[in-house]
C-alpha cells in the first residue's frame, strides 16, 4: 500500500513539474505568452521605447525578421523600456507599428540580463536560456541573421 502511494505521489509530482515553465506574464494585447514560446527556443529579445529615434527605425526590420524566423526554432520579442503595462502598452506597440510579440514583463532575471543604459539593445539567447549576443544599436534583419546563423540557431 505505501509502495503504490509513493509510486503515485511521484506521478503526479511529475506530471506538476511537466506543466511548469516561466512564468513570461502577457503580451501587449493581454495574451498569455506560454513558457513553451521562449523556455528552449532560441530569442531575439529587443528592448525598445517610444522616445528613442533609432528603435523606430529598427522596428520594421524586426517585423522582417519576425516573418523570416516563423516555422524555426526561433523567436523575435520585444519589451518595452519604459516598463508601460497594459493599454499604454498596446497603444506604444501599436503607435511603432510593432507587429512581433512584446512582453509585458520584463524577462532578463529569466535570462540573466543587466538593465542596459542605452538603446536600441537586443539579446540572442541561446535555447538553454543563456545569452549568446549583445548588440547595442539599432540593428538589420539581415545583420541579426547572420548572427544567428554564426551561433549555429538553426541546428
Amino acid at each position: 500500500m505505501a509502495r503504490r502511494l509513493t509510486t503515485a505521489l511521484a506521478f503526479m509530482g511529475i506530471l506538476l513539474l511537466a506543466g511548469c515553465g516561466n512564468d513570461y506574464g502577457v503580451d501587449q494585447n493581454g495574451q498569455a505568452i506560454a513558457s513553451k514560446r521562449l523556455d528552449k527556443q532560441w530569442v531575439v529579445l529587443n528592448y525598445w521605447a517610444e522616445w528613442c529615434a533609432p528603435c523606430r527605425t529598427e522596428i520594421p526590420e524586426f517585423n522582417v525578421l519576425a516573418e523570416q524566423l516563423k516555422g524555426r526554432n526561433v523567436g523575435v520579442f520585444g519589451v518595452n523600456f519604459d516598463q508601460v503595462q497594459g493599454e499604454e502598452l498596446k497603444s506604444a506597440s501599436e503607435k511603432m507599428g510593432i507587429g512581433f510579440t512584446v512582453l509585458a514583463r520584463d524577462p532578463a532575471d529569466f535570462f540573466d540580463i543587466p538593465r542596459s543604459e542605452g538603446l536600441p539593445v537586443t539579446y540572442i539567447i541561446d535555447n538553454q536560456g543563456k545569452v549568446r549576443e549583445q548588440m547595442l544599436g539599432e540593428q538589420t534583419a539581415a545583420g541579426v541573421m547572420a548572427k544567428l546563423e554564426a551561433l549555429q540557431a538553426f541546428k
